[in-house]
């Protein structure tokens, strides 16, 4: 890749501004323009390419690897168009669609919109090397040291965790960086995990050509952070799609042989091979090289913060996105940027929706979408609830969208104040559902109002009117 530093900044070199934001994700992208755009001078140091996990091997290349399967398998609920469906996915076409949504891994096309915001951006290691300071070591070995005027701002993000399982290091297993830049599709793909991540890709990969793939999850259930339906509707669905799932199911040791097979061995002695292995357990928080120390911080886990995301004890040291280990998706973080953004340029802010309101979408067929707190977690709080459940394809706009439109849609309300606490959606393609929702949890909006919001027929949010009906309204 070209260099597109701007400015380059010799070894000793120093640039004074007025933030520093280290760390180019989402989260730190927008905090950077957010910050420019109300004309304060911005630095953001980023040591891979602008746009972060997010763009380049998370959500946008999964989401374009997934999407042709999930085209295919709407149309063939749908009779008289189910049999135009003939022939298979066009791999090659699917690969260079997912290529191209990731700019071919360059990301000039970034990089306008942050210098339309004054934004300078510096390629290199960023770290705190003391108050309102920021050392940066560029690619070449040469260092530069950035100083803040009003402040720093951490937006380094995640990383994969890799489980301590003997023998996993030797078997060169996929993360998802390596699974959604592959150019290849495996015959046989173990997943290991069957969270968000591991569920997706085990899908995506059956859909795209792995004649066996075997699931791994050594919980109860799929999307175990979820309503316990979405993870049996989910298991359910995969059964029918030849997608093997073992829940309760702990790896305790993997090895690849001289023919590139690979073997996991499981706690209860089973062994399941494959050709290719994926780890997707969970991430953590990438703050293990970021100069914590130098600032009496703890290097390795999240960075805690106050809802301005402002570093305790400090006026001038602010932790967003992944980082902070509050929430780990995508939209949060940029919503954290724009807080922190505002509270640096002295517009008051503060973070509401990670308490409580956050939303998220697993993208398989059925999809898995919620927001807010689940049944169990809403006990867990003390809140007294009531909770309804309908079939999703209950509604005709449902039936109006093919055969076995199958899920659940479910409500936990909070019983003293007739409010919603908590929603999850599962169905073919019900992710739109989901804002709605959010907006009615946000808003702390009334059951009785909720009542007088009229979905349109013949549509799936009908869906809505069956809840509130079941409910008593």
């Amino acid at each position: 890749m070209t260099d597109r530093t701007a400015p380059v900044l010799d070894g000793d070199s120093e640039l004074d501004v007025d933030v520093v934001v280290v760390g180019g994700g989402p989260a730190g992208e927008n905090a950077a323009g957010r910050c420019g755009q109300a004309g304060l001078r911005v630095a953001l140091v980023e040591r891979e390419l602008i746009g972060g996990e997010c763009s380049y091997w998370g959500c946008m290349p999964s989401k374009v690897l997934i999407r042709p399967g999930d085209v295919l398998a709407a149309v063939r609920r749908v009779p008289g168009a189910a049999d135009a469906v003939t022939g298979e996915l066009a791999l090659a076409a699917v690969l260079a669609r997912r290529d191209a949504a990731t700019g071919h891994w360059d990301d000039s096309g970034q990089l306008p919109w942050l210098a339309e915001r004054g934004v300078t951006v510096l390629r290199g290691h960023g770290r705190v090397a003391g108050e309102r300071t920021v050392s940066v070591e560029y690619a070449d070995g040469t260092t530069g040291t950035v100083r803040a005027a009003k402040a720093v701002v951490l937006a380094t993000g995640t990383r994969p965790v890799v489980p301590p399982i003997d023998g996993l290091d030797g078997a060169d297993p996929w993360d998802n960086r390596t699974a959604t830049a592959t150019k290849e599709i495996p015959a046989r793909l173990l997943v290991v995990g069957g969270g968000a991540i591991g569920a997706e890709l085990a899908q995506a990969f059956r859909r795209l050509g792995s004649a066996e793939v075997t699931v791994l999850e050594g919980g109860e259930r799929l999307v175990t952070r979820e309503e316990p339906f979405a993870g049996a509707e989910l298991a359910a669905a995969f059964a029918a799609e030849g997608i093997s799932v073992r829940t309760g199911a702990r790896v305790v040791a993997v090895r690849r042989a001289g023919d590139g097979a690979v073997t996991a061995t499981l706690a209860d002695g089973d062994t399941v091979t494959g050709d290719q292995i994926l780890v997707a357990v969970g991430r953590r928080p990438a703050t293990g090289d970021l100069g914590l120390d130098a600032v009496g911080l703890t290097p390795g886990g999240p960075v805690e913060v106050d809802d301005e995301l402002r570093v305790a004890g400090t006026d001038w040291l602010y932790a967003i996105g992944d980082c902070n280990g509050r929430s780990l998706l995508t939209h949060m973080g940029k919503y954290q940027a724009r807080i922190a953004a505002d509270v640096i340029g002295g517009r008051p802010a503060r973070d509401r929706a990670d308490h409580g309101i956050v939303p998220r979408v697993t993208f398989t067929d059925p999809q898995v979408c919620a927001v807010g707190l689940t049944e169990e977690a809403a006990r867990a709080g003390g809140h007294e609830v009531r909770c309804v459940e309908v079939p999703t394809g209950s509604v005709a706009g449902a039936w109006v969208q093919g055969e076995g439109f199958a899920g659940t849609s479910k409500l936990v309300v909070d019983e003293r104040r007739r409010v919603l606490l908590g929603a999850t959606f599962t169905g073919p393609g019900v992710q739109e559902l989901l804002h709605s929702a959010t907006v009615a949890i946000a808003g702390e909006v009334p059951l009785e109002t909720l009542w007088h919001a009229v979905p349109s027929f013949p549509t799936v949010s009908e869906v809505w009117l069956r809840l509130l009906e079941e409910y008593g309204l």
